[in-house]
């Protein structure tokens, strides 16, 4: 059987199991190396070759190009015109042009809106004029958003009246940024979706993601939502996967109101944090099924085999440096992934955890507080 060498654009923690996955893939692959400007980056400690550059090196991305037989990558600030120049040399998926259209918010909710997919009211604006004018149609709080190159909500401004209107203007001064109307949301959740090289799509179940400070917190799966909701954003994911061009994994997330709607709020086109759960509840984990798909291997299942509740290991907001690894008490069901990163910074992710319901009780509640319980033990031990 023909085995191929993997290229990944990123070498952090989601290029870390990408890379777990593939090692056990040893059929379908020989090799994996990374494009990442971190030296000694997560993948490379879990047996990825790695080269050193940015992940938008023109240059480096040729490189790879010329190592490897088949390209992915686990975050969006690669160079898309790059990627579309040599994509006929050479496989990449998800496709470059459904990269191009992701990296800019605003053309990304111009392409889901063009194709029927709910979102909210959006435009792009390049005043103050401009925000002023479509807080009349939107009404208050706003939300400003740089267009490209912001995640985890650090490029998100919420204006709550015409009084802070200059002050998340000059926050991105010179940047290109859209505005949406505000979600009155009571709950963020998120689907896994997947599609392979020859259009076979699979969807996890919907899952519940909790944020602190607009970073990811937890994950529970199933979402805690109606059975309604839960199928319209399943449905919503499946549209999406056969609208935007390519194979490969994507984390769609998504806000459910108080009236039972469903909207997209953005898509990432790569295994997704809030598919961690997925190495222990489903037969298929995520970073499998990534593999699987852009190899057009048949996609693998992804019922949700047991409850769980994943949780992000944070850095302290106090703390910076090289650190030790946390432990963690070793009990059934718990299951600590870290991630082997140089140091720890504020609110950086250094690892997360899954606890799986292996006596399937669907006690979702108390695997919450489980959960909650071992967050709250968890210690961080500087090396000195």
């Amino acid at each position: 059987m023909l085995t191929r060498i993997l290229g990944i654009i990123g070498g952090g923690q989601l290029g870390m199991m990408l890379t777990e996955a593939a090692k056990k893939m040893p059929e379908h692959i020989s090799d994996v190396i990374v494009l990442d400007p971190t030296r000694n980056c997560p993948a490379s400690k879990v047996g990825a070759k790695q080269i050193v550059a940015d992940f938008s090196d023109k240059q480096a991305i040729v490189e790879l190009s010329l190592q490897t037989d088949i390209i992915t990558y686990e975050i969006e600030s690669g160079n898309a015109d790059v990627l579309q120049s040599i994509k006929n040399t050479i496989p990449i998926n998800p496709d470059p042009e459904t990269l191009r259209i992701i990296q800019d918010k605003f053309l990304q909710k111009k392409f889901l809106s063009e194709n029927y997919i709910p979102v909210t009211d959006f435009d792009s604006v390049t005043s103050i004029s401009d925000i002023k004018e479509k807080a009349i149609s939107f009404g208050y709080p706003l939300m400003l958003k740089l267009r490209r190159d912001a995640y985890d909500g650090r490029g998100n401004y919420l204006i709550k009246s015409h009084n802070n209107i200059k002050e998340g203007y000059d926050k991105f001064t010179g940047k290109s940024i859209m505005i949406e109307k505000n979600v009155d949301f009571i709950k963020e959740v998120s689907v896994i979706a997947s599609r392979n090289t020859k259009g076979e799509i699979a969807i996890y179940p919907t899952v519940e993601n909790i944020h602190e400070e607009s970073i990811l917190r937890m994950t529970i799966a199933p979402a805690r939502i109606s059975k309604q909701a839960s199928n319209e954003a399943e449905q919503i994911a499946k549209k999406v996967m056969e609208v935007f061009h390519g194979a490969g994994v994507f984390g769609i997330e998504m806000f459910v109101t108080k009236d039972d709607r469903v909207l997209i709020n953005e898509i990432a086109p790569r295994v997704h944090n809030s598919g961690h759960h997925t190495l222990q509840s489903s037969q298929t984990s995520q970073f499998e099924q990534h593999l699987r798909a852009i190899l057009g291997v048949k996609l693998g299942k992804t019922d949700l085999l047991h409850y769980a509740v994943m949780c992000n290991i944070l850095g302290p907001k106090d703390q910076s440096g090289k650190c030790k690894p946390v432990s963690m008490k070793q009990t059934d069901g718990v299951y600590l992934k870290w991630y082997q990163k140089e140091e720890v910074k504020p609110l950086r992710k250094m690892g997360h955890f899954n606890v799986i319901d292996i006596q399937d009780t669907r006690d979702i509640e108390g695997l919450i507080s489980k959960a909650e319980e071992i967050q709250h033990s968890i210690k961080f031990t500087m090396e000195t």
